[in-house]
């Protein structure tokens, strides 16, 4: 650890792959490849046998964790309490996604879910398999990628979604903050964007690994994104996104970064290499502050707590921790 961040760093053996990290008020939640969820508030630490069988997918959001399982489940946990079943499906649950007023989405295969803050559950069958999952920002719309592209499906309104085609297997997606770009990973080593309006085409390529973790700046100016040697920020500021314009490049590293966190309120963007490193950067002039130092276990889940004081990371051999920004 580097000695600048050691004394303010609580570390923990979680005992299996960590699937994500998050924050649910003051307690650091920790979703497992075992199918438990640790809390650790202080020096405390709770582990809850969640899921018979692995948690396979999370998704966090003012202080309320949801994660799917193998075993078709679908729970929601909230700050000090027991998880609550939310849904289920018949098979493995491949995606899961929080949106606005408690709303909650999932996927199994080509059946997608989505519960509203009422628990009103609606359902449709995706064209292919639905692999990843996002509400927009505003308004109760539910993006679904699949092969082939992006299907955008109002749960509460009759008739098919709209479709936002590109050729290729479409692995997750997420909306800009304020809902004008869907951008979703591909299998292949790049990524794919539409403007909503007109679905307009965006390709960013050129990745040597692919890309499993994207995270937009708190401004919606920056889509950061995993799967080089450096993070590569792609420019949303002009109606027309990325295109014709080149990226920034964070951290430049040897070792690929494999998840990325972005600031909630500052300029920063934090990254979690393959190496196990942790280095939080501003965007602004490149400035790098070490956060852990490599230990040759791959960082796979990275996020900060709502007002960027905490960075909580995990591993893919159990290691965890929950780093604590010194004020002043």
């Amino acid at each position: 650890m580097p000695p600048a961040l050691a004394d303010h760093t609580k570390t923990l053996d979680a005992g299996a792959y960590v699937i994500s990290a998050s924050f649910l008020g003051e307690a650091a939640a920790f979703a497992l490849g075992d199918g438990a969820v640790i809390f650790v508030t202080g020096e405390d630490e709770l582990k809850i046998p969640a899921h018979d069988g692995a948690v396979l997918c999370a998704a966090s959001g003012k202080n309320v964790l949801v994660t799917g399982g193998d075993d078709g489940k679908v729970l929601r946990f909230t700050a000090g309490d027991t998880p609550e079943p939310v849904g289920e499906a018949k098979g493995w649950i491949d995606a899961v996604a929080l949106g606005p007023d408690g709303a909650v989405a999932w996927s199994c295969g080509k059946k997608v879910f989505a519960r509203d803050g009422k628990r009103a559950v609606k359902s449709f069958d995706a064209p292919s398999s639905a692999r990843g999952l996002a509400f927009a920002p505003k308004g109760y719309q539910l993006a679904v990628a699949r092969y082939n592209g992006v299907s955008l499906w109002f749960p509460r309104v009759e008739g098919e979604p709209k479709e936002l085609s590109w050729k290729g297997s479409h692995i997750d997606v997420s909306f800009a903050p304020d809902g004008r770009f869907v951008v979703t990973t591909m299998q292949e080593n790049a990524l794919h964007g539409w403007r909503v309006a007109d679905a307009a085409h965006m390709r960013m390529s050129g990745y040597p690994g692919k890309v499993r973790s994207v995270d937009w700046t708190a401004d919606g100016k920056w889509l950061a994104t995993a799967g080089a040697d450096a993070a590569i920020l792609w420019p949303f500021q002009a109606k027309d996104g990325p295109m014709g314009k080149a990226p920034k490049e964070l951290g430049i590293r040897p070792a690929r970064v494999s998840r990325v966190a972005a600031h909630p309120k500052a300029g920063v963007v934090a990254l979690g290499y393959e190496d196990g490193c942790v280095f939080m950067v501003r965007i602004a002039d490149n400035a790098e502050i070490p956060v852990r130092d490599p230990d040759g276990q791959a960082i796979t889940a990275l996020d900060w707590d709502s007002i960027g004081a905490r960075l909580a990371f995990g591993c893919e051999d159990g290691a965890a921790g929950v780093v604590t920004l010194p004020q002043g």
